[in-house]
């Protein structure tokens, strides 16, 4: 009997099987600060792991063992390669070979502030040659709810496979935290729906033995609403302490001084900070997907939008911060020397996607300002769908800080000595609250 003949019973026992024995290939689909780490998880775990990228330097990179992700160091990739569990390619011929495909491309949005699902689609068009039955395929990638069953399902069943009979289709939001030292693919819980109950219970079974944690929902549209949610509640909550600082700063009170007392409660409150904007491939992004979503359905989301306003504001209110200060010291932005320090979107990592920064520096050359940066993490600005300024990060001297007439802090990176700039610097732009502590001298430092 042949396997196009089997029952999907019969499919799902034998996958299942070799899930139970971690002879089941997995092969994750996009090797960026999601899927490496994925694939890491999934090959420590006892799986034979291939990762699939459309980017050959990448996959030369890992094969040789280097890393390309700054929190992801080389020699983690070099165990990895040497314990054989683990290969990168970029021939999609491998997809055959392949008992679970783990899809792990990006989701960005259109300048219309639309859902750009073509990574998806080019990944379900470059995987339906090689769909064979019995295997199963997982969407990670953050999207609106609706988008497994609606988009990529019937891209798959273009190969004359039915999804959750020949093959078996599921979605498992990435919930991952670049930089983040106390949690990692491996102990954070994985939320799993299935287009239907075989289907989500052979993804249970495949992520059970490598994660801490399975929660499984009823549906795909469950799972994809739960990622939407986690970062919606972030984009507002951002929102709301980024138009506070404002608020309080016309009062004369200090914002981080009103959240630390008021994180001091035990119960009904959780501490959101503000900052120059939001960055990342997450919270500036996901949120949107829900409001076109709910379009369709002919609803508006003013939270959300309004929400997404104020955040997207934010860049532009630090420069006018800026220029206030320099305009207090006698001087205007244009021909003014103005750096940067950290243009990664978040505290030690080296990822620049959606990044404040990038706005900032455009918008102050823009005015005529003599523009820089710094970034431990970052030494050249790679090139943006959304910006074109390209830049090499300038070492922190303590003659390049003194020539500088303003340093604005917009990533409040662990490698910085804040003591030490406020000491060198003229003048200082704060957008994190870093130089709290610091005792400055000469320097004037103002909140941003």
């Amino acid at each position: 009997m042949t396997l196009e003949l089997l029952a999907p019973e019969s499919l799902a026992e034998r996958l299942r099987s070799r899930i139970e024995a971690r002879t089941a290939r997995v092969c994750v689909v996009g090797l960026g600060y999601v899927g490496l780490p994925l694939a890491e998880t999934f090959a420590w775990g006892g799986y034979p792991v291939v990762g699939f990228d459309i980017d050959d330097d990448k996959v030369q990179k890992l094969q040789r063992g280097e890393s390309y992700i700054g929190h992801i160091c080389a020699e983690r990739v070099g165990e990895l390669v040497r314990s054989g569990r683990f290969e990168a390619t970029t021939d999609p011929r491998r997809f055959d070979d392949a008992d679970a495909i783990i899809i792990c491309v990006p989701t960005p949005l259109t300048a219309a502030r639309e859902p750009d699902l073509s990574y998806i689609i080019g990944t379900g068009e470059a995987l339906r040659p090689y769909l064979r039955p019995g295997q199963l395929v997982v969407l990670e990638s953050t999207t609106y709810p609706g988008t497994t069953e609606e988009l990529l399902r019937p891209l798959l069943e273009e190969s004359g496979l039915r999804a959750g009979q020949d093959f078996f289709l599921a979605y498992s939001p990435e919930r991952e935290d670049p930089g983040n030292r106390d949690f990692a693919t491996r102990n954070i819980p994985k939320v799993i729906g299935g287009v239907n109950a075989l289907s989500r219970d052979l993804a249970v079974a495949l992520y059970t033995p490598v994660v801490d944690g399975v929660v499984p929902v009823s549906s795909t549209q469950v799972a994809e609403a739960c990622k939407i949610l986690e970062n919606t509640y972030r984009c507002v909550n951002i929102a709301l302490v980024n138009e506070l600082k404002d608020v309080f700063s016309a009062m004369g009170i200090d914002i981080w001084e009103v959240i630390g007392a008021a994180k001091t409660k035990p119960f009904g409150f959780q501490a959101f900070y503000p900052g120059p904007g939001l960055g990342g491939h997450c919270i500036p992004i996901d949120p949107f997907y829900l409001t076109w979503a709910a379009r369709r359905y002919g609803l508006h989301t003013r939270f959300i939008e309004l929400a997404g306003d104020v955040n997207a504001s934010m860049p532009q209110r630090v420069v006018a911060r800026i220029a206030e200060a320099l305009n207090a010291q006698g001087k205007p932005v244009k021909d003014s020397r103005v750096c940067v320090l950290g243009v990664a979107y978040k505290k030690d990592v080296d990822d620049p996607r959606e990044s404040p920064a990038f706005p900032i520096l455009e918008t102050l050359h823009r005015r005529g300002a003599v523009v820089s940066y710094n970034d431990p993490h970052v030494p050249q600005l790679p090139a943006m769908r959304h910006h074109s300024i390209r830049l090499d990060s300038e070492p922190l001297t303590s003659e390049f800080v003194a020539q500088q007439d303003c340093l604005v802090i917009v990533t409040d990176h662990s490698a910085y000595d804040y003591d030490w700039l406020v000491q060198n610097a003229k003048l200082i732009v704060d957008t994190r609250n870093a130089t709290a502590n610091c005792v400055p001298v000469d320097c004037q430092v103002w909140k941003g």
